[in-house]
């Protein structure tokens, strides 16, 4: 795969997890497929990740699963 950045081949996909909203309506959208050059280090996702974040953004009741999460604050 060649990476939209800087144009090089070595791009791998890896999954990773982003947060959403803050308080009540924090969500964690896991196993988001991140595409990173390992030729100019940058990392982004490619537009249909990113329609297919805001689909589940838009239709979370259907998606989410609520769990429960630890927060620590960094002081």
């Amino acid at each position: 795969m060649i990476c939209d950045i800087c144009g090089q081949e070595g791009v791998r996909i890896r999954k990773v997890a982003e947060t959403y909203g803050k308080g009540k309506n924090l969500m964690v959208i896991e196993n988001i497929p991140m595409v990173s050059c390992t030729r100019c280090k940058e990392s982004y996702f490619t537009a249909e990740t990113l329609h297919e974040i805001e689909r589940i953004r838009l239709h979370h009741k259907s998606f989410a699963v609520e769990r429960p999460v630890e927060v620590a604050v960094f002081a």
